[in-house]
């Protein structure tokens, strides 16, 4: 029910026409690139999938990053702006039970903008490699990964969100982190596992490497969800 409710507060957030146009124009980045560049693209080595991930993704991560971050602080927004963490704290309600129900809505979002990327990518890649015929299985695996990847940084934007009553003090430390993970050094390992650096990442060559990275992703999941069921039993405590 809780998660209905929530549903129901992004209608005065605007966050689904955010969601479809986030989507779209992250999904317009490689058949833009395609459509300059497909000359280019036929001379590259590898699978289409491949080449195109290689040479969009980036950009594209950086624009699903900052609609998380903007995202989160908005869904929070509605929260401090209304006084309603005021109000719940004193029912017999676990502010936690909000946080996770944001995450699983946000986590949502990213799943349908994903997906419109996913189609984007898959027709950039008919359109500049026509006789590919793993295009979509291709696609569908790139896009699953990307999932899943950006899960701990929605996670952690969100517990910013929560610790800060002011939207432009969590969404200038999101931005700041998103551009952070942007200079960090792509074959550093440990650095890699920065939870907004994460999603930049592409399906590595290695299975090893790919391993590692959920067994990483995983550990993070759990100390953000520790870290965020201590928060709000904290908090509650100097309500």
């Amino acid at each position: 029910m809780s998660g209905f409710l929530e549903l129901k507060k992004v209608k005065r957030t605007g966050l689904w026409p955010a969601v479809f146009g986030g989507g779209i124009l992250a999904a317009l980045v490689p058949i833009i690139n395609t459509a300059v560049r497909k000359e280019v693209f036929l001379q590259m080595e590898g699978s289409a999938l491949a080449i195109l991930m290689n040479e969009n993704w980036q950009m594209m991560a950086m624009l699903n990053l900052l609609f998380v971050a903007a995202s989160a602080c908005l869904l929070y927004h509605t929260e401090y702006g209304d006084n309603a963490i005021q109000r719940m704290n004193t029912l017999p309600q676990r502010e936690s039970k909000m946080f996770f129900d944001k995450f699983f809505l946000l986590s949502a979002f990213c799943l349908i903008m994903f997906t419109i990327e996913g189609a984007g990518l898959a027709f950039s890649a008919v359109h500049c490699f026509p006789g590919d015929g793993k295009i979509l299985r291709d696609a569908a695996i790139n896009m699953g990964y990307a999932f899943v990847l950006i899960l701990p940084g929605v996670l952690f934007m969100l517990l910013i969100s929560a610790a800060c009553k002011n939207m432009w003090i969590s969404l200038g430390i999101g931005v700041i982190c998103v551009f952070t993970a942007t200079m960090l050094p792509g074959d550093n390992f440990a650095l890699s596992l920065f939870p907004f650096a994460l999603p930049f990442h592409i399906i590595p060559g290695a299975k090893v490497l790919a391993e590692k990275y959920m067994i990483a992703l995983g550990g993070e999941m759990v100390l953000g969800i520790l870290a965020a069921i201590t928060f709000f039993k904290v908090r509650r405590l100097f309500a």
